[in-house]
């Protein structure tokens, strides 16, 4: 065959015949990368970022039980890396509506139940209850009194404006028709002064709750003589009534056994704490603040049993779906076994790695396939070309369609000879130059070759 049969020389093949298309490779290859890309784009897009390792919370007033909590939370943060800054605040209602404005700069905080009817919460969500607290109504006098009714007409100290104390106080109040004007007077103090004005006689009751007043003043008062603590006898019909309300049991000398303090068990109402958080606090702290709910709240106390607390109670706000997801399963497998630095780290080294595994590398499986397919269907268009032009010659075999058919030939020839093709293709590479070789030979016979191929479909005899 010769050198214008071949279509180019050996400069030519050794241009066209190289051990591995770059150009195929990377168009085969390059899709691939860009899908795998994209699929680690979406996962760490919708995979949170690393949890930050400072975060703030709105507390309570000094010595309150919100504040002293908030503190043990703050030392158990800081064994795993976390810097938990803690505001001081007048109670729940202030912490509420701190945590409900998007501008004020807040991440959870300690909210009591029944505050939050009627406020567009939707960015909230709980992690859970944490603790029960109780109301405790401290009045003077030597009478015993079980119902709030019996204050009607005194002088009532009902906690600092922003106080949860104050605004279950009001809606008892109320809902023993009993509301500030000519009889009652209601006195906005906050525990201490609250306590001090009932010693001295100030006021003659003191409503007292856990998100404003300090545990050792609570104490103080069970202890002075004068000074009685209301036991609830309609606990059940305000808890019917008020469903974030829970009946609560001091027992007798619960406070202080030598001295029967209290001298009898004392009834109580009082909504429980709920640990409240923007909804898009990072799942890996969510998980750090309940396993330490779980520290500060897990053990028995005067009014709830071991293992009580935390738990998912919903009431005005939802549980997230991370807390839902704890309390049904427990921390994850990586934050379980590794420091909760570390496992931060390898959370987000899953998330890169997932869309490899799943995508990447199944991908590159089918890149040697592509290459060939791609490869292949180059050669595959020069045979669909030159089949036409064999079946066009069977049928037009007449001396002024030659001139056609031949330039048609070469213009397959010189595609032929543009091909990049690597060398382990080239057996099929040659395999199609000589097909072209065998049609040009056919070509060139002319009516003879028609004539040949009209008799062969002849039939005999």
């Amino acid at each position: 065959m010769t050198r214008n049969a071949l279509g180019i020389g050996r400069a030519g093949l050794r241009a066209r015949l190289t051990k591995i298309s770059w150009s195929d490779l990377v168009a085969t290859l390059g899709p691939v990368l860009l899908l795998g890309l994209l699929a680690i784009w979406a996962a760490l897009w919708f995979v949170h970022p690393a949890p930050p390792d400072k975060i703030t919370v709105t507390g309570g007033p000094n010595g309150s039980i919100f504040q002293t909590t908030a503190e043990k939370y703050r030392k158990i943060l800081a064994r795993n890396g976390v810097t938990l800054k803690i505001l001081p605040s007048q109670g729940s209602l202030e912490n509420l509506k701190r945590l409900n404005d998007p501008s004020f700069h807040v991440d959870l905080g300690f909210v009591q139940g029944g505050l939050a009817t009627g406020m567009g919460i939707d960015n909230l969500v709980s992690l859970g209850s944490v603790f029960y607290e109780p109301l405790l109504v401290f009045y003077a006098g030597s009478a015993p009194i079980d119902r709030l009714s019996s204050l009607s007409g005194k002088r009532l100290a009902i906690g600092p404006e922003g106080s949860g104390t104050r605004s279950l106080a009001l809606t008892l109040l109320k809902a023993s028709s009993i509301e500030a004007g000519s009889t009652t007077t209601l006195v906005d103090l906050e525990a201490e002064a609250a306590a001090q004005a009932l010693l001295e006689g100030k006021v003659d009751a003191a409503f007292l709750m856990g998100d404003s007043a300090a545990p050792p003043i609570m104490r103080m008062l069970l202890r002075t003589p004068g000074i009685q603590l209301l036991d609830f006898a309609q606990a059940d019909a305000y808890v019917r009534r008020f469903q974030y309300l829970n009946k609560l049991e001091l027992p007798m000398g619960s406070i202080d056994l030598g001295k029967n303090i209290p001298e009898r068990n004392v009834y109580l109402i009082g909504p429980t704490v709920e640990l409240v958080a923007r909804k898009d606090l990072h799942p890996a702290l969510s998980d750090l603040l309940i396993e330490a709910a779980h520290e500060v709240h897990g053990n028995a106390s005067l009014l709830q049993r071991a293992g009580e607390f935390p738990a998912p109670l919903a009431h005005e706000f939802r549980i997230s779906d991370d807390a839902s997801r704890y309390y049904r399963s427990g921390k994850g497998f990586l934050y379980r076994y590794l420091p909760f630095w570390l496992a931060s780290l390898a959370d987000r080294l899953l998330v890169v790695l997932v869309p490899i595994v799943v995508v990447v590398v199944p991908g590159l499986r089918l890149v040697p396939f592509l290459y060939r397919w791609r490869i292949r269907s180059r050669i595959y268009r020069c045979y669909g070309a030159l089949l036409a032009l064999e079946r066009d010659l069977l049928a037009q075999a007449v001396p002024e369609k030659r001139t056609e058919l031949l330039r048609r030939l070469d213009d397959i020839e010189r595609a032929t000879g543009t091909m990049k093709i690597p060398l382990s293709f080239a057996d099929q590479f040659y395999v199609l130059r000589q097909h072209i070789g065998f049609v040009r030979e056919r070509l060139a016979e002319g009516a003879s070759y028609h004539g040949a191929v009209v008799e062969a479909q002849e039939p005999a005899g």
